[in-house]
Order: C-alpha cells, then sequence, then structure tokens
C-alpha cells in the first residue's frame, strides 16, 4: 500500500512540476499585459493547447475573464491582439503600445479558433537595424519585442550586438583594435558592413559601445525567446577584411566596391582555414548569444563580385559550418537582386534554407513573369518567404499597395510551383515606425484564411485604431486606399513619393533620392481631400493618439504634395523671367517648409531633436555622444563620403521630412538656390552650389534641437491645412 502511495505522490509532485513550469513559460505573455495595462494580467486566463496542433489559438471567455489558449507563446501572443482589436476595440501599434482596458472586458459570444497560414512569420530587414533600431536603448526595444509578440512575429533577425562577435574574432586572429575598428562600421552604417557591402565606415566606436550593444543583445535574445520567437541571427558568410590575404596570408577574392566603398573580401572555401575561421565565429557568437537555429548571411550581395569563385562549394562551406554548431541549422537568405545565385544554393538540402523574396510585393522572383527580376524556376525546392519591403531609406511618406498585397500573397500560395514551398511571411522594410497600416495588414494576412475585402479589413482597422466608427474618418481612409495606398501592381518605384522639402533644389523634381524611381500613381486631390476629412473630424477625435498621430501624418502628406504644386509655381515664374513673381512664388515654398515644421514639431516621432537625444544618450562620454550624433546626422543627409554621396548616389537617400531638419539643412538648401537663381534673373551668373559641403557642415554641427513636442496636434493641423489648401486649390497667398 504504501508503495502506491509514494507512486500517487510522485505522480502528483510530477504534475505540480509540469504546472508549475508551464506557469513559468507563460509568465513573461503576463508581464506583456501588465505593460498594456497595470492589472491587465488578471483580467485574462492564459492556457497551452493540449491537442498537438502547431500554430494556433484559441479565444474563450469564463466568469467575466478572457480566455485564451495557443500552441506556444507566440499563438498567445497574437491571440491577445486579435481579442483587443476585434473584441475590445483596442489597437497596439508603435505610436502607442499601451491602452487603458475597461474593468469588465467584453465577452465572447462562442470560443474562436485560428490557424496560421504561415508557419514562419518573419521580420526586419538588415537595414531595418542601422534606419531605425540604431540608437534604441532597452527601454524602446522592449516595446519593439512587445510589438513583435502582439503581431504573431516568431522568426525576428536579431542583428545587434555583432561587432562584438567580430572584435572577439579578429583578436583572436591577430587584429589589433585600430585594425578592427577599421574594419566594422559604425552604428548607423552596420547594416551595410553585416551585408558585406562595406568596410569601416563611420567608425571608430569606443570599447564600452561594443560592451554595451552585446549586452543589449542578450537582453534582446532572452526576452525574444520568452515570448516564443526564434532570433534570426548573422551567420559566417566567407567574409574577411580586404587586407586578410596580406595580413593572415589568406586566400580571398576582392569582391569589388559598392557605392564608392571597398568591400570586404571573400574567402575561397577550399582554403584550408576556412572551416577554422568560421567555427572561431560561431564559437564567439554562442559563447554571447547562445545557441540558434536560424542564421542569415549574405554572400555577393547588391552586386558583390563572384568571379573566380566556385559557388557551389561556397555554398556547402558556409552551410556545414553552421550544422556543425547547430545540427538543424537552417540557412537564411535575402533574394534581392540576382542573390542567392542558383550555383550557390541548388544542390543544398531542401529543409536547409528559407529563402525571403525581400520586394515581393513589387519585384517578386517566386513566379511572376512580369517581374524584372523573375526567376523562371523560383527557388526551386527551397522553401521561401513572402514578404512586403515597402519602406527604403525609412523615409517618411504615405505608401503602399493594400489591394495587392492580399492578392499577391493568395496567389502566391495558390501557384502551383511557387505554392509548394511558400513557408511564410515576412516584413523586410528598411524603415518601420511608419504606415502602420500595412504592417497591420501584412502581420494579420499570416492568419486570415477566409476571403476579405480591404474595404472591410479597412473599416475593422480604423474602428479598433480609434476606437470608434466615424463616416468622416471612414471617407478620409478610402480615398487614402484609392490613392497612396492603392500604389498599382506594376508599379516599382521605392517607397513612397519622397517630399519635395527633402531634395536637393532643382525645378524639375521627381524625387529627393537617386534611386526612387518615381511614378505618378494617385491624384494629390484625394490626400488633399483625406487630410481635410480628418482635419474636420479632430475636435472628435481629440486626445486619442493613433488618432493624433495619424492626423499629423496626412495633413504632413498634404503640405508635401501641395510644396510640389508651389515648385512648379516657382518655376513658372523663373522661366518667365518676372523676378517679383518668382521671389513672391519661392518665399511661399519657404513658408510651406517651415510650416511643416512646425506641424511636425507637435509629434516627437516627427523630430530630429528627439532621434539625436536617443543617440546621444547611448554615449558615455562627450566625445562618445558628438559620435554617436554625427553617425545619426550623416546618416540622413550625404549618407558617406563625398565618393560614396555623390559618385554613388548616396546622398539623401535616407532623408526624414522630420521637424528641425526642414527649418535648417532643408530650408537653408532651397533658400541659397532660389536666390542664387534670382540672381540670375537679374543678370548674375549662374553658379553652382557645393551641397555636399553644406550637408557635411551641418552634420558636423552640434546645434540644439527640441526633443519635445509642443503645440496642440489638433489646433496646429488645422491652421496649416487652412493656409495649404488656398495654394493647392486656387493658388491662393499663405
Amino acid at each position: 500500500m504504501k508503495k502506491y502511495i509514494c507512486i500517487l505522490l510522485a505522480l502528483a509532485a510530477s504534475a505540480l512540476q509540469a504546472c508549475s513550469n508551464h506557469n513559468d513559460n507563460l509568465q513573461p505573455l503576463r508581464q506583456l499585459l501588465e505593460r498594456i495595462d497595470k492589472g491587465a494580467s488578471r483580467k485574462f486566463i492564459l492556457q497551452y493547447l493540449d491537442d498537438g496542433e502547431q500554430n494556433c489559438f484559441e479565444l474563450d471567455s469564463r466568469h467575466g475573464k478572457i480566455i485564451v489558449r495557443g500552441s506556444d507563446n507566440s499563438a498567445i501572443a497574437f491571440g491577445i491582439h486579435c481579442y483587443l482589436k476585434y473584441h475590445a476595440g483596442i489597437h497596439l501599434s508603435w505610436d502607442g503600445m499601451t491602452a487603458s482596458l475597461p474593468d469588465k472586458l467584453p465577452t465572447l459570444d462562442k470560443p474562436e479558433r485560428r490557424k496560421a497560414l504561415a508557419a514562419n512569420r518573419y521580420a526586419y530587414n538588415y537595414c531595418t537595424f542601422s534606419y531605425s533600431m540604431a540608437f534604441w536603448d532597452s527601454e524602446r526595444w522592449q516595446r519593439e519585442i512587445d510589438w513583435l509578440a502582439l503581431h504573431g512575429i516568431n522568426r525576428p533577425l536579431m542583428a545587434v550586438g555583432m561587432e562584438k562577435v567580430w572584435q572577439n574574432l579578429l583578436r583572436k586572429l591577430g587584429y589589433h583594435d585600430s585594425e578592427i575598428d577599421s574594419f566594422i562600421a559604425g552604428p548607423a552604417f552596420q547594416a551595410w558592413w553585416l551585408m558585406d557591402n562595406l568596410e569601416g565606415w563611420g567608425n571608430p566606436s569606443p570599447q564600452g559601445w561594443y560592451d554595451d550593444r552585446a549586452r543589449l543583445a542578450q537582453q534582446i535574445i532572452t526576452r525574444m525567446r520568452q515570448l516564443g520567437m526564434e532570433p534570426v541571427l548573422p551567420g559566417y558568410s566567407g567574409k574577411m577584411p580586404h587586407d586578410a590575404d596580406e595580413k593572415l596570408g589568406l586566400d580571398v577574392v576582392q569582391t569589388g566596391r559598392w557605392c564608392g566603398y571597398t568591400r570586404p573580401s571573400f574567402l575561397r572555401p577550399d582554403d584550408p582555414r576556412f572551416p577554422e575561421i568560421a567555427d572561431l565565429y560561431y564559437q564567439e557568437l554562442a559563447g554571447l548569444y547562445g545557441p540558434a537555429r536560424y542564421y542569415s548571411c549574405d554572400p555577393f550581395h547588391e552586386g558583390g563580385s563572384a568571379k573566380g569563385v566556385d559557388l557551389a562549394a561556397s555554398g556547402h562551406a558556409i552551410l556545414d559550418a553552421m550544422k556543425r554548431h547547430s545540427p538543424d541549422a537552417v540557412w537564411v537568405i535575402q533574394a534581392w537582386q540576382n542573390n542567392p545565385r542558383a550555383a550557390m544554393i541548388e544542390e543544398l538540402p531542401q529543409d536547409d534554407l528559407l529563402i525571403l523574396d525581400l520586394f515581393s510585393e513589387s519585384k517578386p522572383q517566386w513566379g511572376e513573369p512580369s517581374s524584372p527580376w523573375f526567376r523562371p524556376d523560383g527557388f526551386g525546392k527551397h522553401k521561401w518567404i513572402y514578404c512586403m519591403l515597402l519602406n527604403f531609406g525609412a523615409n517618411t511618406g504615405l505608401h503602399g499597395k493594400l489591394d495587392y498585397l492580399v492578392r499577391g500573397f493568395r496567389d502566391a500560395a495558390r501557384h502551383p510551383y511557387a505554392g509548394k514551398t511558400l513557408a511564410g511571411i515576412g516584413m523586410t522594410a528598411e524603415g518601420i515606425e511608419n504606415n502602420p497600416v500595412m504592417f497591420e495588414l501584412l502581420t494579420e494576412l499570416a492568419w486570415l484564411d477566409q476571403p476579405f475585402s480591404v474595404s472591410e479589413w479597412l473599416d475593422s482597422y480604423i474602428r479598433a485604431r480609434y476606437g470608434n466608427h466615424d463616416a468622416q474618418i471612414s471617407q478620409a481612409w478610402n480615398l487614402l486606399a484609392r490613392s497612396v495606398y492603392g500604389c498599382p501592381q506594376h508599379n516599382t518605384q521605392e517607397g513612397t513619393h519622397e517630399s519635395v522639402f527633402c531634395s536637393r533644389p532643382t525645378f524639375d523634381f521627381r524625387h529627393a533620392s537617386e534611386f526612387a524611381d518615381t511614378q505618378d500613381y494617385y491624384d494629390p486631390a484625394d490626400v488633399i481631400e483625406a487630410a481635410r476629412l480628418m482635419v474636420a473630424a479632430s475636435e472628435r477625435f481629440r486626445g486619442c493618439n493613433h488618432f493624433e498621430y495619424d492626423l499629423i501624418d496626412i495633413v504632413r502628406q498634404a503640405v508635401a504634395e501641395t510644396g510640389r504644386i508651389q515648385l512648379r509655381r516657382t518655376a513658372k515664374a523663373w522661366k518667365s523671367r518676372d523676378a517679383e513673381a518668382y521671389k513672391s512664388e519661392y518665399q511661399r515654398f519657404l513658408k510651406l517648409i517651415m510650416m511643416q515644421d512646425r506641424l511636425l514639431g507637435t509629434r516627437s516621432e516627427f523630430m530630429l531633436g528627439s532621434h539625436l537625444a536617443s543617440a546621444r544618450a547611448l554615449g558615455r562620454t562627450d566625445t562618445d555622444k558628438a559620435r554617436l550624433e554625427w553617425n545619426a546626422k550623416v546618416q540622413i543627409t550625404t549618407w558617406g563620403d563625398r565618393n560614396a554621396a555623390e559618385r554613388g548616389g548616396l546622398h539623401d537617400y535616407a532623408h526624414k521630412e522630420w521637424s528641425g531638419m526642414l527649418s535648417t539643412l532643408y530650408h537653408d538648401r532651397w533658400k541659397s538656390w532660389f536666390e542664387l537663381q534670382e540672381g540670375v534673373l537679374q543678370g548674375g551668373r549662374a553658379a553652382g552650389i557645393d551641397f555636399y559641403d553644406m550637408e557635411s557642415k551641418w552634420a558636423e554641427r552640434r546645434d540644439e534641437f527640441a526633443s519635445e513636442p509642443s503645440g496642440d496636434c489638433c489646433m496646429t493641423a488645422g491652421e496649416i491645412f487652412g493656409e495649404i489648401s488656398g495654394i493647392f486649390y486656387d493658388g491662393g497667398s499663405i
């Protein structure tokens, strides 16, 4: 009898231990609920599904509490988001990750269950880590991890802290710290170093930076894993400093130049030291950040020369190194331009690769013959992810393909060939914290198995985002859906119609950056009318954070549209050689810039000062702070040195329509140029302006910029819209 009692007690203890482990695993989700609203976790019951099905969640209610069950923490977190959005009318987004939940949450009439269409829900482009995240602290990263969890992401790229891995590796190979600093890029440019495009630009960084980034990376990875994500860590691609042949006697290939910069070299796979160096890399990576299953790397990215390289052998060498350190490793590759090279991947095992079709919504490679990057065989036997790039350089502006995003993903899933290997959906924007509607739709597509129209989805989105239905707001968003968010399927431009205010001055304006390839696809009058409707509704939604963010962004777009029109009027006056009319018109244009600056100064998301304050805050000394601020300002102006900015075409690639930039650099560029043209009308000689010199000096100065918003959003938007509408409709004065 005693024997049976002991067995029963042991079983009970085992059950209690299992229950305790489950509770421990769910604790990060309860903490997430508490960050949304203090006390929120007491209103939910979180449980794991016990039916063995993966990527599922259920919603139910009992005794006034909301039950969210899921197959794992990622599914449960997305279930929480869906409940809040579709049942409680609460939207959580980058511009607001907290909410006041009612004392009694709405209960469900009947249980709901959803299963993800996409097992892999990926996030980020390497560029995101430089354009949006370069100067984030742990608090900002916690909000981002919460956003990822609530939006169902389970495969996020995690590229923070890689400079410490490389510092440790290169020290062991005999490099001195000064040589290492000449190889690793500065904080605002690490994405392109990680993608093997350049080395050294923006550095040196102090040792404290290396150590601080490593500690932050450890925190990020721990929190991601707690919330059900498997971080994708940068793997070893064969990259070495360009002088590794002289320094270490390695057999390397010089891969050429990128936009004026020297690329790192590529270590040949048959060099006897390839396995040794790759193993050292993974040992350092695991020592700092623990084991991983997914590794990302992109040899010969964006034009790197592979001349003389045995691509098949390289593919095997790279994957074999991953497998030695993680037997179930998966190599994640960005499909961009002619990468991945077919010869590099075609012999690799079917389940060991996961390919990101990086620009699926505009230049799909998976199976659309009309695409300029179409691959007749797609990615062969390898699994791939349908991705939305959307945003280049994190430029400010409304843009997207709402309707085609839905159709494109469905078409890919139904494709007789590519559909069989489609393994997920991903957000691969170069910059985030913009166009929240597009990211919301993308992340939900992974879970929506029933047909729906964009108008239906949009109605539910704005109802949750603003907490109520409003006819004027619905009308405004339908106008946006058919204009800026209705970009046609075959349009391949790189993101938004860029603001004229952010461009180097010219009468023949088309875009601010060299690579934008802008194609007019909408009527600006629709944007102006949408802004008018938002302004008309502003008193009813005053105090709603999401509304006020959207109000400022939509009116900002309307001001930018008006700027295009005003520049054409200014050009017409100049060409008519009417000096008085020309001066009047260009002064009106300059006033528009200053009005835009004032408008954007009401929200911290659109303020240069907020961005620079974040950069400076990460420095330990004044010298460190100055270097970080310089990184932040150079990235959004010249981007690089004179050669890269001018010959490489990188100037203004990452321009920002931000308060502080508008009133200083952008206003001064246009004013200097307008006055120069004015002198030509008065008989003077046409002369050029050294814009690079102007921009680089601006970046080097440590001017003070406001970092806290000022002014009333609704009142300011109304006043400014009233002033611009006269220009847009009839050319009235400001």
